[in-house]
């Protein structure tokens, strides 16, 4: 969860771990700290730029931020503020 009680950052960036650890296979490297720098942002170029995504209607994260047509899904509640939030 984030500092702003949003848990949705959080879910995006555990679904980027997964990628790379399931899809790019990175946790089976054994390189250095610069080596596997390289490694994850080329796997994120490629996850982000060339792999087509059900959730994206089959089309890459980049493509679906250019285009107009398809609505892009957002999960996050806009009627909430963050006083509500603090009185959990």
């Amino acid at each position: 969860m984030t500092e702003s009680y949003d848990p949705y950052p959080n879910a995006i960036a555990e679904k980027v771990n997964e990628a790379l650890k399931q899809e790019f296979l990175l946790e089976d490297y054994t390189v250095d700290i610069n080596t596997m720098k390289l490694l994850v942002q080329d796997a994120v170029h490629i996850y982000n730029t060339e792999r087509p995504h059900w959730s994206c209607h089959m089309n890459t994260p980049e493509q679906m931020h250019s285009q107009r047509n398809v609505k892009i899904k957002t999960f996050k509640k806009s009627h909430l503020s963050k006083a509500s939030l603090a009185k959990v």
